[in-house]
């Protein structure tokens, strides 16, 4: 399916990495394979005990007294699938789909985040008439899970001056700082009790949502499922007191909830009211979400009834606290039009042993405004007696308009495209910040092809741009001379 795409050479080096399961924390198989890749083109090729991969190529004829440039990309993806789509992230090969302009897959996410920076880096190291100075190719593991990939890398490994970094989403722009991150997570504790035997059980289920990246997309008005399914939960329970036997909601922590559900019981009574109040809410949240959720499906159907419901208390408590539990922009940039500073994502709610979990992230280019965000969670459900936990978190990456770099990209961009290109920070987490942190004096820039819908089964690339991408690193390479 991929053979006619241009670049041959990158196609060809990510429709193999499509067949290698690559989860964040399961990254054995692809770290394995770049290895391979460089011992078999006779480059000197390191590992770290994470699974970090790093292989230097000597610079081509004439270019040997150039800044060392390294290639950087992660080698995990996201792994999120439709609820009706059977897949298992850790056996099966991703199913690409051409859809017109873009690649996308068949129901679940692809992978080009990053595996077409991968994709390229590798096709690099492969073509020997490529002209560059010294390179360094780094392959970093669990970038999507907290980068502790990056977090973990030596100090001692990197020789470069120059870091060019292939994680950015958008053809045509330059990114040079992004937003620091940490999550914070809950446990609730629960007892059960004894459902009554006359009530009847619904399951009541929020999907058919975009999701999207909880960085990137949190400024763009996408319905988060976890949030939707707590005003039902709550309205339905202060007039018809249901019980609450199951919830889930969401998966990973920096994607926004796209499918949320719960399972209810109520007496018998209260059954059409239960319908018609969930009825209501669709009718509502359709409206309030219908120039960005279209797709929105807000459904109650029966089910057995459960033998045992979470304590009543517990219920409220939690009800309580889902609802009152921030989410979407906390605030936007003083000093940046329509930037976003801080934001969190309510990303996932899940049950296990007798315990409530929920994850949460929180991201900000103010690293006091990061801090203040996770302590809001922490404040919010410590009022009800939750265990709150904080993640190690990542440090921003702070712009540098001056870099040599970026002189050269913006430079290079124009000559070949004939306009300028875009120059922004993110509010998504880069692995710049922490490498930035480790090598202090590395002059760093990220970009890339487009993508959308990233961290969600509608992840796509523009095929077009890939090609530009392309070009446009060759002879970036080229002019850092």
């Amino acid at each position: 399916m991929l053979s006619n795409l241009k670049p041959a050479a990158v196609w060809r080096y990510f429709g193999e990495i499509m067949q290698i399961p690559r989860p964040s924390k399961h990254e054995e198989k692809i770290s394995a394979y770049i290895q391979n890749f460089g011992l078999q083109h006779g480059l000197e090729t390191l590992h770290d005990d994470l699974g970090n991969v790093l292989i230097r190529k000597p610079a081509s004829k004439g270019f040997e007294n150039s800044q060392g440039v390294c290639l950087q990309a992660h080698i995990d993806m996201v792994c999120e699938k439709n609820g009706d789509k059977q897949f298992d992230f850790l056996k099966d090969p991703i199913q690409p789909v051409i859809d017109g302009d873009w690649l996308t897959a068949d129901g679940t996410t692809l992978g080009a985040d990053d595996g077409i920076g991968v994709a390229a880096i590798l096709a690099i190291l492969d073509d020997d008439t490529i002209e560059h100075g010294p390179l360094e190719a780094l392959f970093t593991v669990d970038e999507e899970t907290g980068l502790t990939g990056a977090g973990g890398l030596s100090t001692e490994w990197l020789k470069s001056d120059i870091l060019l970094n292939f994680d950015d989403e958008d053809e045509g722009e330059f990114c040079i700082g992004c937003a620091g991150g940490i999550d914070t997570t809950v446990a609730i504790d629960y007892d059960t009790v004894y459902c009554p035997i006359d009530y009847k059980a619904f399951r009541i289920k929020v999907s058919g949502l975009k999701g999207g990246h909880s960085g990137d997309d949190i400024n763009k008005g996408l319905g988060c499922a976890n949030k939707m399914l707590a005003r039902i939960l709550w309205n339905a329970t202060e007039k018809f007191n249901i019980g609450l036997a199951a919830i889930d909601g969401g998966n990973l922590r920096n994607a926004i909830a796209r499918e949320a559900w719960a399972d209810v019981a109520v007496a018998p009574a209260n059954i059409d009211g239960l319908k018609a109040l969930v009825a209501e809410f669709g009718k509502h949240l359709a409206f309030e979400f219908r120039s960005t959720e279209p797709g929105l499906q807000i459904t109650i159907e029966p089910i057995d009834t459960p033998q045992l419901l979470i304590d009543a208390k517990t219920q409220r408590n939690l009800q309580d606290v889902l609802l009152a539990c921030a989410h979407g922009v906390l605030a936007m940039s003083r000093e940046i039009p329509n930037f976003v500073e801080t934001s969190t994502n309510l990303a996932s709610i899940k049950m296990r042993d007798n315990q409530i979990h929920i994850a949460t992230s929180q991201r900000s280019s103010v690293e006091s405004a990061k801090m203040a965000a996770a302590q809001k969670i922490e404040a919010t459900f410590r009022m009800i007696g939750a265990h709150v936990s904080h993640g190690d978190g990542y440090p921003g990456w702070t712009p540098n308009p001056a870099s040599r770099v970026l002189k050269v990209g913006v430079e290079t961009y124009k000559n070949m495209f004939g306009h300028d290109p875009v120059v922004r920070a993110i509010h998504a987490g880069l692995e710049c910040g922490l490498i930035g942190e480790k090598y202090p004096k590395m002059d760093m820039i990220s970009y890339g092809p487009t993508l959308r819908g990233v961290h969600s089964p509608d992840e796509r690339i523009e095929i077009k741009t890939v090609q530009m991408f392309w070009d446009l690193t060759l002879q970036i390479l080229k002019n850092l001379k």
